[in-house]
């Protein structure tokens, strides 16, 4: 069929009618060749910075990481390197403008343990050619219909995005491999300084978004796979859950296997501020990798693009092999979390209204480079900034790919915090594995997985 201007308008007429959103088009061929010339493959700015802090975008780092190999633990390619400087309570108003909110009420409630060590910055993102082939399909043909990406097949859907539901999704189909498996564990900081194990699984994961052998036609639209089945702490030993996320999110779908209970569970209620199951109930599903999940209770606005010191190529944290090198009492131990200056994408949350959350307003800040979300800022329902989230990116050059693993968050108000996958005291880390069996990922696995 045609597509006419008065055709988009009808079918706008026709959304608003019917009490949707009206589909965002995607953008032109002229302005995808962008992606040739002036963009990275993925969407970011190919060049550098005014000042050279931020260097041009080369291609990314695809080099080996010597004595690495499938299985075992990736080192820090920038081991030998130190620190430009360090934010601390002292000098933070120097650097306020390249800090969020959240990293500054970090450095204000623990100004004698929390800083943030700059480093120099690397470019490191990169995917394979038939990523950046299908990324520049998808600019000319995916589309938001109301909050659901359609139209987009295994590439960031929108990498010149023209909304903040699109920089969401961008995050949400990011480049992270298409079948991986690591072994992890978390813990609950409580506000008194203790270190209490939330969490010692094998994780699997898939994405069947990212088949290369499959296509947008054959697509169903699920896109992440995972199943986490416990060994840890004693309390939850054999528990797991299985979760398959939908495009649509009517469609997501979880089950949970309670060792007391022994059977397996559907959950009515994947999504959003629900405590997970996979964080012992001490995180929503929205808080886990910054965002994850359904995004039809907020508008989403993009505010600009910023350089802003954010969490990035931080291999270094999983160098140790002991969790208390790595952890303080109150927050990852800074030693060990590698900060650098990035463009990112600021987008904005609101709550829409009729709908709930218990944090109404959200900052979310995206990498230009790869779409992971690696800072956001949440407000509580007085206005009080109430978490912070963060990822930690590392550099993958066997995907090649620079994707987050350890996760978690800080609460400013209670003064506790959740912190995952931690790979330090595991010999596997981010395995990348054939293609998983579809069955993997179904309850009736998940039964067949329960020990106890």
């Amino acid at each position: 069929m045609k597509v006419t201007r008065t055709t988009l308008l009808v079918g706008a007429l026709c959304a608003l009618l019917a009490g949707g959103t009206p589909s965002v088009a995607a953008v032109s061929a002229d302005e995808a060749q962008k992606l040739k010339t002036t963009l990275t493959p993925l969407g970011g700015e190919k060049a550098g910075n005014a000042d050279g802090s931020i260097p041009a975008w080369d291609g990314g780092y695809t080099t080996p990481i010597p004595g690495f190999e499938n299985g075992g633990r990736r080192g820090d390619p920038f081991a030998a390197e130190k620190p430009l400087f360090s934010i601390t309570p002292k000098n933070m108003d120097q650097y306020a403008d390249k800090l969020t909110d959240g990293v500054k009420g970090m450095l204000q409630k623990y100004p004698d343990s929390f800083r943030v060590d700059v480093y120099p910055t690397h470019r490191t993102a990169a995917a394979p050619q038939w990523v950046y082939d299908n990324t520049f399909k998808n600019a000319t043909r995916a589309a938001m219909d109301g909050d659901i990406p359609q139209g987009c097949y295994g590439g960031i859907p929108f990498p010149i995005p023209q909304s903040g539901a699109e920089v969401l999704w961008n995050h949400q189909l990011h480049w992270r491999g298409t079948d991986w498996l690591f072994d992890e564990q978390a813990f609950l900081l409580t506000a008194d300084g203790k270190r209490v194990m939330t969490v010692d699984a094998v994780g699997d994961q898939q994405m069947p978004y990212y088949f290369e052998d499959g296509s947008l036609e054959k697509w169903n639209g699920e896109y992440w796979m995972i199943r986490l089945i416990n060994s840890g702490p004693p309390i939850r030993a054999g528990e797991g859950i299985v979760g398959r996320n939908h495009v649509d999110a009517d469609k997501t779908q979880a089950w949970v296997y309670l060792t007391g209970q022994r059977r397996v569970r559907k959950l009515p209620n994947p999504c959003c501020d629900t405590p997970t199951p996979a964080a012992a109930g001490v995180a929503g599903f929205d808080d886990l990798e910054v965002w994850t999940g359904r995004i039809d209770r907020f508008d989403w606005k993009i505010l600009g693009k910023k350089e802003m010191y954010i969490p990035y190529n931080g291999n270094k944290l999983n160098v140790p092999t002991s969790v208390d090198a790595v952890i303080d009492p109150h927050h990852v131990n800074p030693d060990y979390f590698r900060w650098e200056l990035h463009r990112v994408w600021v987008v904005e949350a609101t709550l829409r209204e009729g709908n709930r959350h218990q944090a109404p307003k959200g900052m979310y800040y995206f990498d230009e480079d790869t779409w992971n979300g690696v800072l956001a800022d949440r407000w509580d329902a007085s206005g009080r900034l109430w978490k912070t989230l963060w990822t930690l990116p590392i550099v993958m050059p066997d995907l090649p790919a620079t994707s987050n693993t350890a996760f978690g968050y800080y609460d400013l108000v209670s003064g506790t915090a959740w912190i995952s996958n931690f790979y330090n005291e595991k010999e596997r880390h981010y395995v990348i594995q054939p293609r998983y069996p579809d069955r993997v990922f179904t309850g009736d696995a998940l039964a067949g997985r329960g020990v106890r």
